[in-house]
């Protein structure tokens, strides 16, 4: 992958994605010394960035592929991302899903048209039913990350990140399969290679951590946490993301669930924000001092909302007197 995928995707996406604002934090850039911009990727339609990856593999698809379908496997956002483009394009979506993905994301996918299909208790067992619907149905898979398209759709973010603010020092991306990390760290490194980019990741169950610590991709079990969007394994025949994160990011740091919680209670009662625990974990690794030497300006993607609303209000009633 190069820099002109990225540039191609962003000629392509902005039909149905939107370009999010980068706005400066008063309270955490106090609280740090630093200037701090979050990057504001749950403002899309869906409510997460994976739109952005969804859309530049649909609408790379040929008419005639779109009008067989798609199928996808997913921990919730991507499969929502991807039911939302395929019926902007007249196209039907199957979206598979484990049965550890909250109940909140099942009905969201639904109501952006996609047909649920629940089978398994992971991920990957998730992707070997899309592929069985792939090979009975004809249908175009869509992956969640390790896919060339994918991954430059949400490289477009990095794109907007440094025509806002070049002076950016330290860009911090949540990481789970790392599609969004990958293409964001691709296009920030090619433009302002002594940019730091750092990715963070909760403390159980990372499996691109998990990867990076023994030098090639490996299986992790699946955990119940807050971030459940950060959850599912990285492919052991990974072909692009692995080699991205490992060639273009600078470091990769995990925090706890209490620590994704203040996250979560921060941006809520200092930054007016509602963020799933995946979108918090880049606040949460700034409050806890976990990023060392941040520089000057500090972009944060905050890359979701689509938490269960009952979650929601559970973290901010037990974590509202720290703050």
């Amino acid at each position: 992958m190069n820099l002109q995928d990225i540039y191609a995707a962003r000629n392509k996406i902005y039909s149905v994605v939107r370009r999010t604002p980068l706005r400066r934090t008063d309270s955490l850039s106090d609280k740090i010394g630093s200037n701090v911009f979050y990057k504001q990727e749950y403002l899309q339609d869906t409510g997460s960035f994976k739109v952005r990856g969804a859309a530049n593999l649909i609408l790379n698809l040929s008419t005639e592929q779109q009008k067989r379908g798609v199928v996808t496997y997913s921990t919730g956002n991507h499969g929502r991302a991807t039911a939302h483009v395929a019926r902007l394009v007249g196209s039907k979506a199957k979206v598979c899903l484990s049965h550890n993905v909250p109940e909140n994301k099942k009905q969201g996918i639904k109501r952006s048209g996609g047909e649920l299909v629940v089978y398994g208790d992971s991920q990957d067992q998730a992707q070997e039913k899309a592929l069985d619907l792939q090979e009975e149905e004809g249908l175009a898979v869509i992956p969640p990350f390790d896919n060339k398209y994918i991954i430059a759709g949400q490289g477009t973010i990095g794109l907007e990140i440094m025509e806002k603010l070049p002076e950016v020092d330290t860009v911090i991306v949540p990481l789970s399969g790392g599609g969004l990390l990958g293409g964001i760290a691709l296009a920030v490194k090619s433009a302002s290679p002594e940019c730091r980019v750092i990715g963070v990741s909760m403390d159980r169950g990372a499996a691109m951590y998990e990867s990076l610590k023994a030098g090639k991709p490996v299986q992790v079990e699946e955990v119940s946490t807050l971030a459940d969007s950060l959850q599912g394994g990285i492919l052991l025949d990974n072909q692009y993301t692995f080699n991205l994160v490992k060639k273009y990011v600078d470091e990769v740091i995990l925090v706890t669930e209490e620590e994704i919680e203040a996250g979560i209670t921060h941006a809520f009662l200092e930054d007016h924000m509602v963020l799933e625990g995946a979108a918090a974990v880049g606040t949460a690794a700034l409050l806890n001092d976990k990023i060392s030497n941040p520089g000057e300006n500090i972009a944060v993607v905050t890359t979701g909302c689509n938490i269960d609303k009952q979650q929601f209000l559970s973290v901010i009633k037990k974590n509202k007197g720290k703050f």
